[in-house]
């Protein structure tokens, strides 16, 4: 499985939440001789003897998941590689960023006359189930590893009653209505009151209170939060069926969420 490095989990939360990120057009497959590890620090990319980065393709986002479309063939050696052991995608043909790295399915001792591959399929990413919506999911690979148009959403925050689950949307959550209730929205850094901060570490978290409207009737039990990207219906993004205590709204209760208290996050 394919993990995403630390400087894309925070450009596509910045995407998300704060300011735009321009993917490339070109994604670059590096091999490497060790784990390059979520910050990138331990890509060994092999030097000379022909070694180069190659581009990579990928096909559609399905089922939260990204896989490379072909296989993907290097020059050949003109001297020792090393062994290779791992993969990283990288957002430039030399330096550049990483964007996701994983380990190859069966390590390569390249030698001179080599000419290596990496099979279709064998380059994949995706994200794990529980608390980003599948919607989210696919759109950001896609956005990412394929520089598919994915516009910056609005952001709303809203609660529920019910169980949410990956597969959800704004029209299928079972959320609080009537009572004064509203989702309430929270703007990008830098914009009005309540804001998100900028994402660091992979997450991001309100910077401002978020306060709802005070209940003129029962809002019933709120056993959740959402962010979903309209006022209503629209699409869920990120949900947390526990980042609340299942708690009785009833007349005259305000609903806040201290500085702080809302995270989404990448991992």
């Amino acid at each position: 499985m394919g993990s995403i490095c630390d400087f894309l989990e925070n450009e596509l939360l910045d995407h998300v939440f704060n300011g735009s990120y321009s993917p490339p057009a070109t994604v670059y497959l590096a091999l490497s001789t060790a784990d390059p590890t979520d910050d990138a620090s331990g890509l060994s990319e092999p030097s000379g003897n022909g070694y180069s980065r190659q581009a990579i393709g990928f096909d559609a986002a399905a089922t939260r998941k990204v896989e490379s479309s072909a296989q993907v063939s290097f020059d050949e050696a003109t001297d020792s590689w090393g062994t290779l052991t791992h993969w990283a995608l990288m957002d430039a043909e030399t330096e550049g960023n990483a964007m996701a790295h994983g380990a190859l399915e069966n390590s390569k001792d390249v030698v001179s006359g080599n000419t290596p591959s990496v099979a279709a399929a064998e380059v994949y990413v995706e994200f794990s189930a529980n608390e980003l919506s599948d919607y989210l999911a696919n759109k950001l690979l896609d956005f990412a590893f394929r520089n598919q148009a994915f516009a910056q959403p609005d952001t709303y925050v809203g609660l529920t009653t019910a169980t949410v689950s990956d597969s959800d949307d704004g029209d299928t959550i079972t959320e609080v209505s009537g009572g004064n209730y509203a989702r309430k929205q929270v703007n990008p850094n830098g914009g009005a009151s309540p804001t998100w901060d900028l994402a660091s570490g992979g997450i991001v978290d309100n910077t401002h209170a978020v306060t709802f409207a005070e209940a003129t009737a029962s809002w019933g039990t709120v056993t959740g939060v959402v962010v979903v990207d309209a006022s209503s219906a629209g699409n869920l993004l990120f949900y947390d069926n526990s980042e609340v205590t299942d708690q009785e709204v009833g007349i005259g209760d305000t609903v806040e969420f201290g500085a702080g208290d809302l995270d989404a996050q990448l991992t």
